[in-house]
């Protein structure tokens, strides 16, 4: 147990030591002023464009690769999938998040069963001993409805399945079906957001913003998930 909590610290060390770098290095270079204004962001953003244009092949790794190392560093998956849609579009970003997060959670997951299972176990087992038998059922359809209900942390929902020990190609396959549904709708938000920079030389007001299709599309999208996923929830985790 000792080894499992300096593991969790070194990681967690790890982790905010190279997020503290990564501001450090960015608020260096640009103000707080200058991230902040329209402009800013309208010229950056038609770099990035030409440049993504120029290198499409090592931006695309670059990113898949960031990916996969920002999940198992225990990352949050909502950044990914606007900066994913910002970057690639709606449809070739959907499948680099989808794979690229499924892989980074399906590593999280393989080291989490051999270096934190006790911890997981002591930690959320009786939390959630209710699931075991429906996991015993039918392990890929439930481990697939888990994916698309959510409502858990993303870097918790990779190591939970540890306590009910998840087949890895179910994990694997579950996650890119189950997870692909929220991560089309965080895509297409992002990919919103750079056609309507690309649109206006002038910032467009929030009003603007929130009536115009390539927004309150994803928006609407994200409500009925989350409304469906409610309902779902309501009738496969019930005692």
């Amino acid at each position: 147990m000792k080894k499992e909590k300096k593991l969790k610290f070194f990681l967690g060390s790890t982790y905010v030591l190279i997020i503290l770098s990564f501001l450090w290095v960015f608020f260096d270079n640009f103000s707080l002023s200058e991230i902040s204004s329209y402009e800013f962001i309208k010229s950056n953003n038609d770099y990035f464009n030409q440049l993504k244009n120029k290198n499409f092949f090592l931006i695309s790794l670059v990113f898949f690769i960031f990916t996969i190392i920002w999940v198992f560093l225990l990352g949050f998956g909502s950044p990914i999938l606007l900066l994913s849609g910002f970057i690639f579009g709606k449809w070739v970003g959907t499948t680099y998040a989808v794979l690229s997060l499924s892989i980074g959670a399906t590593l999280l997951y393989i080291f989490a069963n051999y270096f934190l299972k006790d911890l997981v176990e002591e930690k959320f087992s009786k939390r959630f001993s209710n699931l075991n038998e429906k996991f015993k059922k039918n392990e890929f359809m439930f481990f697939l409805i888990y994916r698309f209900v959510g409502g858990i942390p993303f870097f918790i929902s990779n190591i939970l399945p540890t306590i009910f020990n998840v087949k890895l190609k179910n994990f694997f396959f579950g996650s890119i079906i189950g997870l692909s549904p929220q991560i089309f709708v965080g895509v297409s938000l992002g990919a919103g957001l750079n056609e309507i920079i690309q649109k206006n030389i002038e910032a467009p007001s929030l009003i603007e913003i929130l009536l115009s299709p390539e927004i309150y599309i994803p928006i609407i999208a994200f409500i009925i998930l989350l409304i469906a996923g409610i309902f779902i929830k309501n009738i496969f985790y019930k005692n």
